[in-house]
């Protein structure tokens, strides 16, 4: 009796000794104890930025290393536990045994997944901007049903949503929506969302009731820091004011508050309609504007070391990331990690853990390739 329970039991700790070998977590315990020895200096705080920039990375050192010290103790717990109901051969325990392994899985596998954001940015909240395809209001609908689609998902992680701008189609749908998304890992798990989604379907809009294919893209960008400087010239920037529109509730007014900025050098435009001050739109509308500039020297940057290191550029940016197929058949497909499921209602409900775990798997596997390929 309780022997597979042992079982388990031990194979839980393999995988946590795996996994804080993989957190490096010893050498962010050495680090931490740098960084304490570092505040006890005298004078430490004559210098109020430098010490608080200690301070933030002592915390997120800490909270890293956190959970899997918790969890280790659980488990020390859970063998104990165990191996006294076995001894005492008390079937009375099943339950409670159950109940603990159930639990240490589930946390478990929530830090394997944590493991896999190593992206510095992964932690920072998320602009997410959704801009339907050509192809009207099939399209425009489209981008409403991602809309709720990633909201929904946000819901189930408790994310924070503020929307920054939702523009309405002329008959269904929307024509452009951008929100901000702040939460644990924001941008780490909602990255994967980020490209062209192509959705096949009997369109509710063709009186012949005709196949239609549309396309809509997901722009996921993560909020620049502060002290990070992205210069943008007044003369650059063309400004204009409309009146707010659509999903707001009362903090949507109908007065021409909402700001637009277009920045002429790169085209690139943005907009803001959450706050009833023109003033206070055009503050975040310039933070967007910065974490989209910021955003493309980024991958400029990786296109350039693509191309000194392969010899092209890399042309995924832009392309089509998934297929959502609602006939004749029922199939959700990502074309990176060739992960599906016909269960098309649950994703579209906010379901997107098996696509943003796939994800992350094969983002980490790639990285690692190209790593040992160059080196």
């Amino acid at each position: 009796m309780y022997e597979v329970e042992m079982e388990d039991i031990k194979h839980y700790c393999e995988r946590l000794a795996e996994l804080r070998q993989c957190l490096n977590v010893e050498a962010t315990k050495e680090r931490i104890a740098e960084l304490e020895q570092e505040m006890s200096v005298q004078g430490f705080w004559n210098d109020p930025e430098s010490a608080q920039k200690v301070v933030q990375e002592l915390k997120s050192l800490k909270n890293a290393i956190a959970a899997p010290d918790e969890l280790h103790k659980e488990l020390e717990d859970a063998h104990v536990l165990v191996e006294m109901a076995r001894d005492e051969q008390d079937a009375s325990m099943s339950g409670e045994v159950a109940a603990i392994k159930e639990d240490i899985e589930k946390k478990l596998h929530g830090l394997e997944l944590n493991s896999l954001f190593q992206d510095p940015r992964d932690s920072k909240p998320v602009i997410l901007s959704i801009h339907p395809g050509a192809g009207g209001t099939e399209s425009c609908d489209w981008a409403e049903m991602l809309y709720r689609m990633v909201t929904r998902f946000c819901e189930q992680r408790e994310f924070a949503v503020e929307i920054y701008d939702y523009q309405p189609g002329d008959e269904a749908g929307l024509k452009s929506a951008t929100m901000h998304i702040s939460g644990p890992y924001a941008y780490g798990t909602l990255k994967s969302e980020a490209g062209v989604h192509r959705l096949v379907r009997i369109s509710p809009f063709d009186a012949q009731s005709r196949r239609h294919t549309s396309f809509c893209a997901i722009e996921v960008l993560t909020e620049v820091d502060k002290d990070i400087n992205i210069e943008v010239r007044e003369e650059d920037i063309k400004m204009d004011v409309f009146r707010s529109s659509g999903a707001g509730g009362q903090k949507v007014n109908k007065t021409s508050s909402a700001v637009r900025l277009t920045h002429l050098p790169t085209g690139i435009v943005v907009a803001c309609q959450i706050e009833r001050s023109q003033h206070r739109n055009r503050d975040t509308a310039m933070q967007m504007l910065k974490s989209k500039l910021y955003d493309q020297e980024l991958k400029k940057k990786e296109a350039e070391l693509s191309a000194q290191r392969e010899g092209h550029q890399d042309v995924a940016w832009g392309s089509q990331i998934r297929s959502y197929v609602l006939h004749p058949y029922q199939l959700i497909k990502d074309h990176r990690t060739g992960t599906e499921t016909g269960n098309v209602q649950k994703v579209l409900d906010g379901d997107l853990d098996l696509f943003i775990e796939a994800y992350l798997k094969w983002n980490l596997e790639r990285k690692n390739k190209k790593q040992m390929a160059n080196a």
